[in-house]
């Protein structure tokens, strides 16, 4: 049965988190979201009687088919009154049916909305939101149809980061990448680094605050607005900053991301959405500074990539799964590999010092604003990507983004190959890359002899390993695996994956935390991931029914107040993009807890989802750690190298009874 279970686990975590870590800290965390430069005064820049063009690209997608979320932006807007030097160009496409009058699903529709009011000013066939030439068709027809002073171009829709790109239209699956963005703009618009021809580009969209993106857009827009992380479904606030530009069209770029930053977090607090928002003001003009320091710190982890490359990335590893990552990057809600590079950089000082401090002050002086939830508290403004699922297919992708430096294409490269490519030498330094020893298969990392190693019990009745230097080598984050075990019922019951451990790396010791206790959702157990975990908070996903529907039920556990919080509901998307709608849990709601299971008795190895408990929420719902019932529980850890390989040891079974904890070696 033991081996039956094993296999079957050994599934559940092919794809299995880097972000797991290996102790579990109790550190102060602040209080609410926070905003840099709150009181930041940025002057007004031009004549108030310019003239201004907001271009607004809505891809509707399942966005506005499925919630109306594009048409509730546009009722926004309706509540802005323009003065005649203020115009917004509309193009909306890419869902298969809108929740207003006025947008036709197989047309290309365009509109204007100034101090006459909202009007069509022009219809076409259908044109795919996803197509680089659809965009230029439109910032073309923006230039020779409305000439103006300065342009803001606004994209609206999804959004999956550097590697996945943004704008999914929902009629074609088509995804713009950031190579075909940076494409359209050039071949509209000359880029112009001391005068580019838009004042901001803004992504009311998931995941592109990224460093990849402000790169592309550079001598194009003064400033970028994005947000690292996924947004939640209520979006920017558009009545607020079109109604403050209206009203002054002296402002500068960096005061109407200020604004945008400001008035969606409070929009955010208004919808219980804000614990973990992210929304920077980035200025491009800084881009030359931030790019040298970007590449500098490819290049230093490159040259010590080289040197010691288990050793190195192992390093590396565990610097980035400290580090805050956004759009979820576990089983449950996919991986979109976006690590926030400044707490990169900070968590990496040691290992990287002489390119890390540099890359920091770059970082904070290009980022001139930001907004940040509770449960962002470390976002710098600025993501890139980090190979946190070690998927090859999603480092191709990254490989081909034109706008990513060819020093961490290299380092990734290593990572995921094996290798350093031989383009890479002019960065090396002298280091010749054929005399380096190249990893058997391309493999880096050896686990293998981790793979079902035992577990032992110490005098304290703790189930520990102890694992050498060598081994200690291989592994960039540990975590523990609990099951349920009920033979006369015939069923084990996988509870999840946590951080719960304690891990000793300088001595190689690994011991249990088990307590008898686990997270349960209104005294019913729940099955958890751990999705980051950070000196202040860790942050879980939960799959669960509600009213029907599999969501992930979103949670952090916040070390101050020692107590866990109920973030909201997130739907299962597909086609590589991130779910905007976080659900708040509400009195009346019909919740199912999903766990996965299998026989004692029968062959089966097939990963089986089980719907366990099915109950009614009330106003006082809430998730907190309880004592698990009396009874076999299986338990192991597992053991991950930094490019997301893992294996788990043997089992131990704790046998509860009476809130005592037995330990028994289990006889393979």
């Amino acid at each position: 049965m033991q081996r039956r279970f094993k296999i079957f686990l050994a599934l559940m975590t092919l794809t299995v988190s880097m972000l797991a870590v290996g102790c579990v800290e109790v550190q102060e965390v602040g209080g609410g979201g926070s905003t840099s430069n709150p009181s930041a005064n940025f002057a007004d820049t031009f004549n108030p009687q310019d003239n201004w063009l907001i271009y607004w690209y809505i891809c509707g997608s399942n966005l506005e088919s499925g919630n109306g979320a594009a048409t509730n932006d546009l009722n926004e807007m309706l509540q802005a009154k323009l003065p005649a030097n203020v115009k917004v160009l509309i193009e909306a496409g890419g869902s298969n049916q809108w929740h207003n009058a006025l947008m036709r699903s197989g047309e290309t529709n365009l509109y204007l909305y100034d101090s006459e009011g909202l009007r069509e000013i022009a219809t076409a066939a259908y044109s795919d939101m996803g197509d680089a030439e659809t965009l230029a068709t439109f910032l073309q027809y923006g230039k020779e149809k409305f000439p103006a002073d300065h342009k803001v171009f606004i994209f609206w829709d999804h959004g999956g980061g550097s590697v996945v790109g943004l704008c999914q239209d929902e009629r074609t699956g088509d995804i713009l990448t950031l190579n075909e963005v940076r494409d359209a703009f050039a071949a509209v618009y000359d880029a112009n680094e001391q005068n580019p021809p838009f004042e901001v580009v803004g992504f009311d969209t998931c995941l592109m605050a990224t460093y990849e993106m402000a790169n592309d857009l550079y001598g194009f827009a003064h400033y970028m607005v994005a947000s690292e992380e996924v947004e939640p479904g209520n979006g920017w606030e558009y009545t607020s900053w079109l109604k403050a530009l209206g009203e002054n069209p002296a402002m500068s770029g960096a005061k109407i991301g200020q604004i945008i930053c400001d008035s969606y977090y409070r929009g955010c607090e208004s919808t219980w959405t804000e614990s973990t928002v992210t929304l920077s003001v980035v200025d491009l003009t800084k881009l030359p500074n931030l790019r040298t320091a970007y590449e500098n710190f490819g290049i230093e982890a490159l040259r010590l990539s080289a040197q010691n490359p288990r050793q190195f990335f192992t390093s590396l590893g565990r610097s980035a799964k400290y580090s805050e990552n956004y759009g979820g990057n576990n089983r449950g809600q996919g991986y979109y590999d976006m690590v926030d590079i400044g707490d990169l950089a900070r968590n990496a000082q040691d290992l990287m010092p002489q390119s890390s401090k540099t890359l920091i002050r770059a970082i904070d002086d290009a980022v001139v604003h930001k907004v940040n939830g509770p449960y962002r508290s470390k976002s710098s403004g600025l993501s890139s990507y980090y190979p946190y699922d070690g998927s090859e297919a999603m480092f191709d992708m990254y490989a081909n983004v034109t706008a990513a430096p060819d020093a961490q294409k290299y380092l990734y490269n290593h990572l995921i190959y094996g290798r350093i490519p031989a383009a890479a030498q002019p960065l090396m330094q002298g280091t010749d890359l054929q005399s380096l020893p190249q990893p058997l298969g391309g493999h880096i990392f050896n686990i293998a002899e981790l793979d079902d190693i035992k577990i032992q019990v110490d005098k304290k009745n703790n189930a520990f390993v102890q694992l050498t230097d060598e081994q200690l080598s291989n592994i960039s984050s540990i975590r523990c695996n609990l099951a349920y075990l009920d033979a006369a019922e015939d069923i084990i019951l996988y509870l999840g994956s946590d951080a719960n451990v304690k891990v000793d790396w300088k001595k190689g010791t690994i011991t249990d935390n088990f307590d008898a206790t686990w997270m349960m959702l209104d005294g019913h157990p729940v099955y958890i991931e751990v999705t980051a975990v950070e000196k202040d908070y860790n942050l879980y996903a939960i799959p669960i029914k509600l009213n029907g529907k599999r969501v992930n039920l979103e949670a952090a556990y916040d070390f101050k107040t020692n107590q866990y919080k109920i973030l909201g509901a997130r739907g299962i998307e597909t086609g590589g993009m991130a779910d905007k709608n976080l659900i708040k849990i509400k009195a009346g709601d019909k919740i199912t807890t999903l766990h996965y299971g299998m026989t004692v008795s029968g062959a089966d190895t097939d990963l089986t989802e089980v719907e366990v408990d099915t109950f009614t929420a009330t106003d006082k719902t809430n998730l907190r750690d309880e004592r698990l019932g009396d009874g076999e529980y299986l338990y192991c850890f597992e053991f991950v190298t930094p490019n997301n390989e893992s294996v788990l040891s043997q089992f131990i079974n704790f046998t509860v009874e009476n809130n005592t904890i037995t330990t028994n070696e289990l006889d393979y």
